[in-house]
Parts: structure tokens; sequence; C-alpha cells
């Protein structure tokens, strides 16, 4: 299970290095076999252990092409999954193409999701935690949560 968040850097060639913790829990699950893919609503990363993406893969090619909500939501998600495995320095290397999608640079936050994490970079994570959500509806799902 994947907790808390991390600032971490990222260098020019587009590397960073996942902090120990994750990378140990990483190494257990899946061999450090990872797919990154985009975000359908934020512009971020999902980084998913591989054994997680390949549960939610087929649930993702199931959706009805004919919707354009689920074509989407399928373009996006499959569209952008990118297969990587963390090296012997315990760092993996972002493809340009999920680095712009998510506007990343050098500072980045990686949140801790449960099953999952979040690549944020350290401005669009601060900006969202700044957003006010009053006008979304909660889900009858959080009308029993409590803390």
């Amino acid at each position: 299970m994947f907790l808390g968040s991390h600032s971490i850097s990222m260098d020019a060639k587009g590397r960073l290095a996942i902090p120990a913790r994750i990378r140990e829990s990483l190494v257990e699950l899946c061999g450090g076999k990872l797919v990154i893919t985009a975000h359908t609503e934020e512009r971020c990363l999902l980084v998913y252990p591989e054994p997680q993406w390949l549960e939610i893969l087929p649930k993702i090619e199931a959706l009805p092409s004919f919707n354009k909500v689920a074509r989407r939501t399928q373009r996006l998600l499959i569209g952008y999954a990118t297969p990587l495995e963390v090296d012997a320095n315990g760092r993996v290397l972002l493809p340009p193409t999920l680095r712009e999608y998510a506007q990343l640079d050098k500072k980045l936050m990686l949140v801790g999701q449960g099953k999952k994490l979040e690549l944020w970079s350290e401005e669009s994570w601060a900006s969202w935690l700044d957003q006010d959500d009053d006008d979304g509806e909660m889900p009858d799902e959080m009308q029993s949560l409590s803390l």
C-alpha cells in the first residue's frame, strides 16, 4: 500500500529517483516493473505496479468505444501507458510525452493513493491543494465515511 507524499526531483533527461521506502515496496510487489500513464481528470501521471495495471487494463479495454467519455478514457489511459522498470540506482526514465502531458519539470510530488501513486509537478500539486471544491457534489459512498 502506497501512502504519503514525497518531494522528489527530476533531472534534465527525465530521470527521477524513487524514494527508498516506495522503491522497496515496488521491488517486492512487482520486481520494480511499473506502468505509468496519464490521469484522465488531472494533469498528473498515474504510477501502477505492473500487476495492478494488468488487473485494470481489461476493464478499460471493455469500456464501450462508441461512448465519447469512455473512448477519451481509453485513449488517455491506454494511449499514454508506458511500461518502465526501476533501474539499479532506483530511478526511472520518464518519456517526454508523459512529462509534457503532466507539465513536469524539476520539482515533483509523488503521492501515494493506496494501490497506485500519482506523480505531479510540485506547482500543480500546490495549486490543486489550494482549490476550493465547494461546487462538487459529494458521492453517496462518502456520506457514511467517518474519519
